[in-house]
């Protein structure tokens, strides 16, 4: 193979590479900090989402354990990886996110 060929194969596996970091991976590693973040000041009384579409109000955050008990129904509490919380809830932005998504459906 002659060095320029071999020079081009590389800087074209380069290019896609640092690619796949910029639109992959870089996006993935800023979501997980901002949830850590979120994750890490949450407090009783909030009220959040999980991966698993529940909705409840924190009653207790385990920090050391990272386990955040939520309360789903009075009375009714769930122990969960505080990695599962969404985030917090907002009824105006599921609303209007079920809008759009009826809409995109209907035409």
């Amino acid at each position: 193979m002659e060095p320029s060929i071999l020079l081009r194969d590389l800087a074209i596996l380069a290019f896609f590479a640092a690619g796949v970091y910029i639109f992959l991976i870089l996006p993935r590693r800023r979501d997980f900090k901002k949830r850590q973040q979120f994750v890490t000041h949450l407090t009783p009384g909030t009220t959040v989402t999980t991966y698993g579409g529940l909705i409840g109000t924190v009653k207790a955050v385990d920090h050391q354990l990272g386990i955040v008990t939520i309360e789903v129904a009075e009375g009714v509490e769930l122990r969960l990886l505080g990695m599962a919380v969404m985030g917090e809830f907002d009824p105006d932005a599921l609303e209007e996110s079920v809008k759009k998504a009826l809409k995109d459906q209907v035409g």
